[in-house]
């Protein structure tokens, strides 16, 4: 087998449906980009259109296939008929990308109990709707399907400026584990993605000249991700055969920041 085809074999997703949420995002989009280029039809899930255009743009200049589709995360409904409007357009869903999220630099004796609970429901409470919706749709049509969740280098490492944030992404890592325990009987993989340090829209906020040069002096890298550094991580879990055994892990993506930590 030549090289391009034993490659395509392993981690091609041709025929196969990828929904994003959170695709309209940085990190996501470009994720959204790499399952595009691998074969995938990708639905990328968030509340404004436009800001879905240069993704869909992108994938539909290198050929791919891909789609915009609105939904509330913090909604089940709204998540129930997600699921309804890609089945009618695509035909199945075998894929899931969990990664809305927001973020809040507040100090804790400054966190109100209204923030903590806006970030805990957009960050927590929506990927355990997501699950459950996707994750009945998955067991009821026997689909041998890949769900990845987007977790974080401060549910793993206590961080500072973003309390509320770390409890909510220590939650999903959480969440996840027990996930694939349940759910490897029906072949349903489930695991999360942990990128470390991208300069994304949610966290520029929280990164200062000071914190920058922080950051950077304990990453053996010494660079800021880029959204590129997550396509790999994202194909070898999302493909059956590539990742078919890979279940119930935290894949760390962060240029050996976490290695600093041990």
């Amino acid at each position: 087998m030549q090289t391009a085809a034993y490659f395509k074999d392993l981690f091609g997703l041709e025929g196969q449906t990828a929904v994003v949420i959170g695709g309209t995002g940085e990190l996501c989009g470009c994720m959204a980009q790499g399952l595009a280029r691998a074969g995938a039809e990708v639905v990328l899930v968030g509340r404004i259109r436009e800001k879905a255009e240069r993704n869909l743009t992108e994938i539909e200049d290198f050929g791919g296939k891909g789609y915009f589709m609105p939904a509330d995360v913090t909604s089940r409904d709204s998540l129930q008929e997600l699921v309804q409007h890609v089945v009618e357009r695509s035909g199945k869903v075998d894929i899931l990308i969990n990664g809305a999220g927001i973020n809040s630099p507040t100090p804790f004796l400054d966190i109100q109990e209204e923030e903590f609970q806006r970030i805990m429901d957009t960050n927590v409470t929506a990927v355990f709707r997501a699950c459950q919706v996707f994750g009945k749709y998955f067991i009821d049509e026997g689909i041998a399907a890949s769900i990845i969740n987007l977790g974080s280098m401060s549910a793993l490492v206590p961080l500072s400026r973003v309390f509320t944030y770390s409890a909510s992404k220590a939650a999903v890592h959480n969440l996840s584990k027990n996930l694939a325990r349940e759910w490897a009987e029906y072949s349903i993989r489930v695991n999360t993605l942990v990128p470390g340090f991208f300069p994304a829209e949610q966290n520029r906020k929280v990164l200062d000249e000071s914190r920058v040069l922080d950051i950077l002096r304990q990453t053996p890298m010494s660079r800021f991700g880029s959204p590129d550094d997550l396509i790999g991580a994202t194909l070898l879990l999302a493909s059956n055969k590539a990742g078919g055994f890979i279940t119930g892990t935290e894949m760390v993506v962060d240029g050996g920041f976490n290695a600093m930590k041990i």
